[in-house]
Order: structure tokens, then C-alpha cells, then sequence
């Protein structure tokens, strides 16, 4: 349960939205029933030209713009937080459905409890269709046990250790903005990179399984391939991160857990598509390390988010032009 401060905690839920279609009613109306009610929702819209925009102020949420082409993952949430009024921001994607009524006062509290935690992300469940290899991922990464992260961690668990995802997450607005906000612009990561920054600033990341949301994606092996360059180009940008990357093998040891499974469950069909599905991943990621070697066009082309490419492309040659020029 909240502590007695639980009547003064204002949370600002912040969703980017895209053409998200009717499953944002489902969304907003389970947000509203939580047992921590939002202080305010607000809605980032991309263009969208579906109905969203008018579906979202029907619910009563708040609804903030931004072109298409000027989104990034980093500086368009960075908009948002500027705008809302809470002590406390959630991040959510638009195809995060909260699994009960308990999910915000779960991922709350760990800020409540101590000062030190600077944020905090859900569990996420895999929706009841998706495949077996994404639901073993989506177990694997986000297990039933909650648990704390700090600096401590990193020698076992390396880059683990900055996982905090904004499928779901909470954060303090006070360290958010101590931290320095969300890096911007970015096509990937953005808070890993947050998370980061706190936990070398020693800060504590919490792992909040109590507080679940639906969430699952069964990509193809193409839009792995174009996740995992996306995800190689970020990391590149923020070259700092990467030696911490190295500890501990995640992305293999979830392709061994993936396979036992398989082969326990004798769904040898799906083992090419195992193998498949990893060396998409694998290679997609280093071509992305090493993206600065390619042409502008193919990396456009690999890309998963081709406008948020163009934009970082554009913010880097004004930085470029500013530094000559000045």
C-alpha cells in the first residue's frame, strides 16, 4: 500500500501516440480505474490520422502536437514532461495495456519508499497471442521478482544493470530533470540512457514486477534486423555505454533459454526461425555500431524509424555547421 503521503503523489501519465487506433480507449478507461488515480494524462501525438487526437479528447486526457518529422523517442517525451504538472511522470507506449488496477501505486512506490530511486519500470506481459519466442523473451527479461539496482551491480550485471524500460516507467520529476532529461535526439535507448546516468550518479534503478503491463511485439526477421541496427545505432552515439554491454552475455543466454524450450517442447519447426531471428538481431547491431562507415541512404533504409533518422541526421549537421562556423 501507498504511505500516508499517497494523498499528495500527482502523476503525469505521458503516452507518444501514432495512429493508435481503438486500443488507446481501452488503455485511457483502465488508467482512470487505477487505485492511484493520474493526476492528469497526456497524450503526445505524432499526425496521427486516424482519429486518435479526437478519440483522446473525448476521453478527457490532454493533448499535446508534434509533427511527424520532428519525433524522436528522447526529445519528444522531453516536450511532454515540460508540460506536465505532476511530482512524478509515467511514461507509457500507446500498446501498453495495464494488466489491473494496481499497476501505477506498484510502480510508485519504490519512489515513495526511497529517495534514492530515481525511477522504476513495470513487468511486461506477453499479450495472449503472442508467440513462443517472444513470450520466453518477454519472461526472460522481465521476470516475476522484483529487485533493485544500483552501482554496485555492475560487475554482474553490466548493462542489465540500466535497463529500465519506458513501455512503462515512473520517474521522480525533480532527478529527471538532474539527471538532465532524456537524451535528445535519439532513435533508440533513451531510457537506458537515463537510467544509466542515474545509476553512475548514484542513483537506484527499481524493478517493479508487482506492476505489470500487457506488452509484446512478434516482429518479423526483417524488423528485428531493423530494431537491432537501430538499437547498434544509439549505443554508438552514446560510445560510453558499450564496454558494460559486455558483462554477463544477455542476448546469448536468452538464445539458450529460447532453444531448450523449443527443443523441450519439441516445436523443431520454429528452431530455424530461432536461428534465424538471432543472426537478424546480431548483425542488424553491428552493422548499427558501425553505421558511421555506411552511406546515409542504406542506413536510412535499414532503419525501423526513417524520420527519426532524418531528424538526428539534420540536428547533427546544424551541430556540425555550428561548430565550424563558430
Amino acid at each position: 500500500m501507498l504511505t500516508d503521503r499517497s494523498t499528495d503523489v500527482k502523476v503525469s501519465v505521458i503516452i507518444p501516440t501514432l495512429n493508435a487506433g481503438a486500443g488507446l480507449v481501452d488503455q485511457v478507461e483502465r488508467l482512470k480505474k487505477q487505485t492511484l488515480r493520474p493526476y492528469e494524462i497526456i497524450i503526445m501525438d505524432s499526425s496521427s490520422d486516424d482519429g486518435t487526437v479526437e478519440r483522446a479528447r473525448k476521453l478527457g486526457t490532454r493533448v499535446l502536437s508534434v509533427q511527424r518529422s520532428e519525433f524522436d523517442h528522447g526529445g519528444t517525451r522531453n516536450s511532454a514532461a515540460a508540460q506536465a504538472k505532476g511530482d512524478f511522470f509515467v511514461f507509457m507506449t500507446q500498446d501498453a495495456l495495464p494488466y489491473d488496477d494496481y499497476v501505477l501505486e506498484k510502480l510508485i512506490q519504490p519512489l515513495l519508499s526511497d529517495e534514492r530511486t530515481a525511477c522504476s519500470y513495470a513487468r511486461q506481459i506477453p499479450y495472449p497471442h503472442a508467440g513462443i519466442l517472444e513470450r520466453l523473451a518477454r519472461e526472460s527479461n522481465y521476470p516475476q521478482e522484483s529487485r533493485l539496482k544500483s552501482k554496485a551491480d555492475i560487475d554482474q550485471m553490466g548493462i542489465q544493470t540500466f535497463i529500465c524500460s519506458n513501455v512503462c516507467a515512473a520517474y521522480r520529476r525533480e532527478t529527471f530533470y538532474e539527471m538532465g532529461s532524456f537524451a535528445e535526439p535519439v532513435i533508440f535507448n533513451e531510457d537506458m540512457f537515463m537510467a544509466a546516468t542515474c545509476v553512475m550518479n548514484g542513483y537506484n534503478i527499481a524493478y517493479a514486477a508487482e506492476a505489470g503491463v500487457y506488452h509484446s511485439h512478434d516482429y518479423t526477421v526483417l524488423q528485428q534486423f531493423r530494431r537491432f541496427f537501430d538499437n547498434g545505432v544509439s549505443m554508438c552515439r552514446n560510445e560510453w555505454i558499450i564496454p558494460y554491454s559486455k558483462v554477463g552475455k544477455p542476448g546469448f543466454k536468452l538464445v539458450k533459454t529460447q532453444l531448450k524450450c523449443l527443443l523441450k517442447e519439441r516445436r523443431y519447426h520454429l528452431i530455424p526461425v530461432l536461428v534465424a531471428e538471432s543472426a537478424a538481431k546480431l548483425i542488424g547491431y553491428k552493422l548499427g555500431i558501425k553505421h558511421k562507415r555506411l552511406p546515409l541512404f542504406l542506413c536510412r533504409h535499414f532503419s525501423m524509424h526513417k524520420l527519426i533518422w532524418d531528424r538526428m541526421h539534420r540536428v547533427n549537421d546544424s551541430s556540425a555547421t555550428m561548430k565550424r562556423t563558430g
